[in-house]
Formats: C-alpha cells, structure tokens, sequence
C-alpha cells in the first residue's frame, strides 16, 4: 500500500523515538498506529518543556508523547471527505508561565496547522480539542510540584495517499510541544549537554 510505503519513508526528527503499536479496529477497515516520545538527558532546559526539577544521574526524562493513527476505509467515509482520517494525540508537561497562558489552547493548535503548513501537508475537514490539566498533589503526594499538561486531539484528512509528510509534520509538532525549537532543512540539533 502507498501510504504504508510513504510512513516507512518519513524522515523524523531524531529526539523522537517513534515505534509502532496496536491500531483501533474499531474505527476503520485497516489501521496502522505510531507512539511517539521525546525524551532528554539532564542538561540545558528545553523552551517550555516540563517544569519537574531535573533529574540526577543519566536517566532520560519524558518531554513529550503522542499517538499518530492513519485510519483507511476503501469505502470512504462522508464524515472524512475521503478514504483516510488521521487522527493523533500529544501530550507533554508545560513550564507554569506557559501552562497559565489562556491563549494555549489557540496556540496548540496553531502549532498544528503550522506544522502542516510548513512541510507541505495538504489535508481538509481538521478539527481537535486542546486540553489544559492541572494536577495538584495532596496528603503523601504533597511534596510532588503542581504541574500543568497540555494534550491535543486532533483528525484531519489528507488530501493524498502521500502521508509522508504528514508524519514528519506530526513529529516536529511532538517535538514543538516537548519544547525543542523547529528547525530548518538540513540543520541537526546539538545534543544536550551536561554543565558542571
């Protein structure tokens, strides 16, 4: 299958380990699904990434998940406009100045749209829900900091069986929400480095 073929062929940023999972079966015909993460070393900050207290050791320390589900109905679907749906789920923990932000939610879905904007994505029929969660600890968990989650669901459907850059669109917003700056056609990120 071409699309098949075409995610096979995405070029992902390297901060994102990316692996495949069980897909719904529920909700088309065929079905493939990726889970995403980004993580990183102790080291320099990200731009907004999470506001937890750095880790000590080696250990990684999650910036960022998601989930990118390519849904394929032959049929087509009415509510699609088409024979694929993609759907996809981030989620990462916000620093509190960013977090308390009431425009995040317009902002989350902006790194969406720019997302697929940038990397020549065409879709159609786009529509999501941006979420803010705060989490208070109490009792034992007191000693724990407040934090603040933004998560974004969103769907479209492509415009082609071309879903190449779809995902590669997908994984630099991963990487967006996990505070790690976009960057420019041929230009890598420096690994993080430890400071003494």
């Amino acid at each position: 299958m071409r699309a098949l073929s075409a995610l096979r062929q995405a070029q992902c940023r390297n901060e994102l380990k990316l692996e495949e999972i069980p897909a719904p079966s529920r909700l088309a015909p065929f079905a493939v699904a990726l889970g995403a993460e980004v993580t990183a070393l102790p080291g320099p900050r990200p731009l907004h990434g999470p506001a937890v207290t750095p880790l000590q050791g080696t250990e990684a320390q999650e910036l960022a998940t998601g989930r990118f589900i390519l849904l394929y109905d032959p049929e087509g679907s009415p509510v699609w406009d088409g024979t694929f749906r993609i759907v996809t789920y981030i989620r990462a923990e916000l620093d509190a100045d960013m977090g308390n932000d009431t425009m995040l939610g317009s902002v989350a879905w902006d790194w969406l749209v720019e997302a697929l904007e940038n990397h020549g994505a065409p879709y159609r029929n786009a529509g999501g829900t941006a979420t803010r969660i705060l989490s208070e600890s109490y009792g034992t968990l007191s000693g724990r900091q407040d934090s603040i989650d933004i998560e974004l669901r969103a769907s479209w459907t492509p415009a082609s069986a071309d879903i190449r850059s779809h995902l590669e669109a997908w994984s630099d917003m991963v990487c967006t929400y996990a505070g790690l700056p976009p960057l420019p056609d041929g230009v890598a990120a420096l690994p993080n480095r430890r400071r003494n």
